[in-house]
C-alpha cells in the first residue's frame, strides 16, 4: 500500500508533520504522491486567503471553517500542485515522505466507537453465545455505540502498551485474576472527523452529513478481550478499550471518496424516519467502498469490506446527535470493526480465530492474540474518480510493547 499512485491529485489527504532538523515545529500537510507539501508555507507564498488557517499547528482551525472552506482550500491546494505557474513555489515545499514525522492531526474532542458491521456483530454472538441469537433484538432498529476516551487516541507509530486488569473468576466464588492482558486484539476500523460543530439540543439528520464531517481516517480500536469479558455487563466497554486507539495521520476528504459511494446491504426491517436512507428518504447512497487489509508482523491476515457494514456514516451521526447531544470540532467517531461475510474478511483476532480456538498460522509461528512486539498494520484504498483510478486512505500502525510494572500500593 506504499504505491504513490495512490496519494495523487484525487486524494490529497491532510496532516501534521515536523520535520528531523526542527522536532518541535508542526505544519500542516498535504500527501502527494511520496512526498508533503508544507501548505502553510505555500499558502504564505502564493498568498492564500486561506493562510491563517492553513499556518496553524494542527487541522482544528481548518475543520472548524465549514464545508464551503475545506472545497475552497481542496481547490487551491489542486492548483498548487497542477498549474505550472505554481511549480517553482511548490517544488521546494514538497518534503520526502520518508524525511517527516507524523502527528495527531487535530485535537480529539470526544471519541465514540460503534457496531455497525452485521457480519461482525453475528460472528461475536456466535463465539460467545452459540446457544441464543447471535444479535440483540435491538441491533437491526439502530447503530449500536459507546463513547469512548478521547485521551488515549494516539497517532499511528505510537507503541501500544499491553494493558493491565481484571480477569474473571477461574471458577464461581474465586475472586477475579489481575494482570497483563492475555488476549489482546485488533479492531480494523474507518473513523469519521467533525469539523462543523452543532448546537446543544439540535439533531443532525442524515442530510446534513456532509456539511458536519470533514474526512475519514483508518482506525485500530485495540481490545483486551479478557479485561472486557469480565467488566462488560452491564454498562459495556470500559477499561478493555480505553487504554489505546490508534489513528491514522492521514485525513482524507469526503470530497476524495466520491467515486467509492455505493449503496448499503438492504434493510430487512424497517427503519424509524431519521434513520431511513431507503430509495424515497431523498438520502443520498451512504456506503463507501473501502477495502481494507490488515497485517500482522507484515503478513497479510484478512481483507475487510467496508462496502459490507450495515449501519451507515451519516445514519451513526443522526443516532450520535438524535437526542440533542451537541457535536465539537473534533469529535471522531468510529465504525466499530469492519467484517464481512467470508472468513478471510473479519476484522479482528477473536473472529479470525474464533475465539482462541483455531490459531493463525504465520511464517513466524502461530497466534490467537497478539504477542508482545507484535506489529500491527492497517491500510486501505478505495476507488476513484476515473476507472481504475485509487485512493489511498495512509496506514495506521502499532506494535505491542511489554505491560508497564504495577503502580506501588
Amino acid at each position: 500500500m506504499s504505491d504513490g499512485s495512490l496519494f495523487g491529485v484525487d486524494n490529497l489527504p491532510y496532516g501534521v508533520f515536523s520535520t528531523p532538523d526542527d522536532p518541535a515545529g508542526r505544519r500542516l500537510g498535504v500527501r502527494y504522491l511520496d512526498r508533503v507539501l508544507d501548505i502553510g508555507a505555500a499558502a504564505v507564498e502564493l498568498d492564500s486567503p486561506h493562510a491563517a488557517l492553513l499556518t496553524a499547528p494542527g487541522l482544528d482551525p481548518l475543520l472548524a471553517a465549514g464545508r464551503p472552506v475545506w472545497r475552497a482550500v481542496r481547490a487551491e491546494v489542486r492548483s498548487w500542485l497542477t498549474d505550472p505557474a505554481h511549480r517553482a513555489v511548490t517544488e521546494p515545499l514538497l518534503v520526502p515522505l520518508d524525511a517527516t514525522v507524523p502527528h495527531l492531526p487535530f485535537t480529539v474532542a470526544d471519541y465514540v466507537d460503534f457496531y455497525a458491521s452485521e457480519h461482525h456483530a453475528t460472528t461475536v454472538g456466535r463465539v460467545f453465545r452459540p446457544d441464543t441469537p447471535p444479535l440483540p433484538p435491538n441491533w437491526k432498529h439502530l447503530p449500536i455505540g459507546y463513547h469512548g476516551r478521547a485521551g488515549t487516541v494516539v497517532v499511528s507509530g505510537t507503541p501500544v502498551v499491553r494493558p493491565r486488569g481484571q480477569r474473571r473468576p477461574s471458577a464461581p466464588g474465586e475472586a477475579p485474576g489481575f494482570g497483563p492482558s492475555r488476549r489482546l486484539d485488533i479492531e480494523a476500523e474507518v473513523a469519521f472527523v467533525v469539523g462543523t460543530p452543532s448546537p446543544l439540543g439540535r439533531p443532525v439528520p442524515q442530510g446534513a452529513f456532509a456539511d458536519h464531517v470533514f474526512g475519514v481516517c483508518l482506525l485500530n480500536d485495540w481490545s483486551a478481550r479478557d479485561i472486557q469479558a469480565w467488566e462488560y455487563v452491564p454498562l459495556g466497554p470500559f477499561l478493555g478499550k480505553s487504554f489505546a486507539t490508534s489513528l491514522s495521520p492521514w485525513v482524507t476528504p469526503l470530497d476524495a471518496l466520491a467515486g467509492a459511494r455505493v449503496a448499503p446491504p438492504p434493510r430487512d426491517e424497517p427503519l424509524l424516519p431519521y434513520l431511513d436512507d431507503g430509495p424515497d428518504s431523498g438520502i443520498p447512497a451512504g456506503g463507501l467502498d473501502l477495502r481494507i487489509e490488515v497485517r500482522l508482523n507484515g503478513h497479510l491476515i484478512a481483507e475487510p469490506p467496508f462496502a459490507a457494514m450495515y449501519w451507515t456514516a451519516a445514519q451513526q451521526l443522526a443516532h450520535l446527535t438524535v437526542n440533542g447531544a451537541a457535536l465539537r470540532t473534533g469529535d471522531l467517531y468510529a465504525s466499530g470493526t469492519v467484517s464481512g461475510p467470508e472468513a478471510r474478511q473479519r476484522g479482528s483476532l477473536l473472529e479470525l480465530t474464533w475465539g482462541g480456538r483455531d490459531p493463525i498460522q504465520l511464517p513466524d509461528g502461530t497466534r490467537t492474540f497478539l504477542q508482545d512486539g507484535d506489529e500491527v498494520e492497517l491500510t486501505a484504498w478505495a476507488p476513484g474518480p476515473e476507472p481504475g483510478t485509487r485512493v489511498g486512505l495512509g496506514e495506521v500502525i502499532g506494535t505491542i510493547a511489554p505491560a508497564a510494572p504495577p503502580a506501588a500500593p
